[in-house]
């Protein structure tokens, strides 16, 4: 913000300054030459009213200068209203009344947000909740859709891609007859109407309150950080057992935005330049390849920190950050999936103290988000106005941040993209105390960090601030936040590659 100071003062404040100088001049006192009779205590009080007279005047035609009339009369508005409401007060009960108001102010605005959680909680989800009634999100039916191919199938759900079946029949799905029993649909490439379904297994232990759980936190970020994750479309309870349905089944419904995830182009051996012409637009021109891939990964990694950042300033932590839960889509941009692990820390929704869902190849050392001696989560509004001691306390995001340094090392380094590398990996990592740059000299499996270390090893060193111990207090480790502030991030991958780009095309 520009300085409130204007380069001159006011006409008004100088002959204002002066009148005041020539009627009532000020003389400083030490406490040796302080006298406290009654005549002097009374000058002294007229002395101190004029100079508050004075400055009362200069201020006025400083800040009139500086912010503009109707901000000024805003902000002396709140004053006076102020004033109002404290007029039986002393200046110092007024003072405490400010300093009070400021720093639950603060502490009401922290992260996680106890302010913005309870308005989101009481204002934005009943509201939501009402249009989506009214535009028919909260009325799908299992009729409403056509099931496509199965895309992927994990512990508690089966994913699908599908169509919705315009309202007004206009609208056609070829359906194409497959030998033996059932029937196949072959959706539409050019269909406007393309979702993604997830069906929740029924009859399999904790695939019921985990497709609960994933509902809310897709309702819970479409308010609050839409660009974050795909857009949710709503859910519906099948309402008979016909093919791919189970009568009582819960199926949850995406606006199709890709149906390709970070893990299936990581599976390809020409990976990370499957996706130049997808992350930019298109193929850079003049850029040696290994330059290239750098900034492809670079800026896809920008993209998982700034939706992690976003998620965990909601007081989110997904808990399962891995490339088969990010999905890619056509306009290059990287989308978290399946939140059914993750957890509400505002309010400790889906948080059990001793109980974690997780995959062991990306989970950091320290297993649970919050320390395992944690109390159970109180009643919801008492957890939401001692959540901000509890984030500050144990930084749980930090554990989403562990997940997305073994991402980057995954990318950047070839060998450690399979299965088998990965467990390997975690294995000796382990047995370097987590230390990376041990892990480096240890390793037998003589993996290629180019990339990471071309930058002057930016990449690295950034991978080493991510992919570490806790430490004292429960930190350690960059947040999403700091680590968007890391010199690897200095000029950002897709700025990067327009600015290359242009520069190629320019000496043609």
């Amino acid at each position: 913000m520009a300085s409130l100071l204007p380069p001159t003062p006011t006409a008004t404040a100088i002959s204002t300054l002066k009148h005041s100088q020539m009627t009532s001049p000020l003389k400083l006192t030490t406490p040796h030459n302080a006298t406290f009779s009654p005549n002097s205590n009374h000058r002294l009080k007229s002395n101190s009213a004029k100079c508050h007279a004075l400055f009362d005047e200069v201020a006025k035609g400083l800040v009139e200068n500086s912010v503009g009339v109707d901000h000024f009369q805003s902000i002396q508005s709140g004053i006076v209203q102020f004033e109002r409401v404290t007029e039986g007060l002393s200046d110092m009960q007024r003072w405490g009344v400010l300093v009070f108001g400021g720093l639950t102010w603060i502490y009401l605005t922290a992260r996680p947000g106890v302010l913005v959680g309870a308005i989101d909680a009481y204002l934005l989800a009943p509201l939501q909740l009402g249009f989506d009634s009214l535009a028919g999100r909260r009325n799908l039916k299992r009729s409403d859709f056509v099931i496509g191919d199965k895309l992927g199938e994990g512990s508690f759900g089966v994913v699908y891609s599908g169509v919705l079946v315009p309202k007004n029949g206009n609208g056609s799905v070829d359906m194409v007859q497959k030998r033996g029993r059932g029937k196949a649909t072959q959706v539409e490439a050019k269909s406007k109407d393309k979702v993604i379904l997830k069906k929740v297994k029924v009859g399999i232990q904790g695939a019921e309150e985990f497709g609960d759980y994933e509902e809310w936190f897709n309702y819970r970020l479409s308010r609050a950080a839409p660009e974050t994750c795909a857009e949710f479309l709503g859910s519906f309870v099948a309402d008979q057992t016909n093919s791919q349905f189970t009568k009582g089944g819960k199926w949850l419904v995406w606006k199709f935005e890709g149906d390709r995830t970070l893990g299936d182009y990581m599976k390809d051996r020409n990976f990370p330049s499957n996706l130049e012409s997808v992350m930019f637009g298109r193929v850079l021109q003049g850029v040696d390849s290994s330059r290239r891939n750098a900034l492809i990964i670079k800026q896809i990694m920008r993209q998982i920190i700034t939706s992690l950042r976003k998620i965990h300033d909601t007081g989110i932590v997904h808990r399962d950050v891995k490339p088969a839960n990010l999905v890619v889509t056509k306009r290059g941009q990287i989308k978290l999936i399946d939140f059914g692990a993750a957890t509400d820390l505002r309010i400790g929704k889906n948080y059990v103290p001793n109980r974690t869902l997780l995959d062991p190849d990306y989970c950091p050392p320290e297993l649970y988000v919050l320390p395992e001696e944690t109390p159970s989560p109180p009643p919801e509004p008492i957890a939401a106005f001692l959540s901000p001691i509890l984030w500050q306390l144990n930084s749980p995001d930090l554990f989403d941040m562990y997940s997305a340094g073994i991402v980057l090392l995954q990318m950047a380094i070839p060998s450690l993209r399979s299965s088998a590398a990965l467990k390997n990996f975690n294995l000796e990592l382990k047995n370097c105390g987590y230390d990376l740059k041990k892990w480096r000299e240890y390793t037998r499996i003589r993996p290629d960090f180019q990339i990471l270390d071309s930058e002057s090893g930016r990449g690295w060193d950034l991978a080493t601030k991510l992919v570490s111990e806790r430490g004292s207090l429960r930190r350690g480790r960059l947040s999403a936040a700091a680590a968007l502030r890391h010199p690897y991030f200095l000029l950002g991958g897709d700025q990067a590659a327009a600015v290359l780009s242009k520069l190629s095309l320019s000496r043609k």
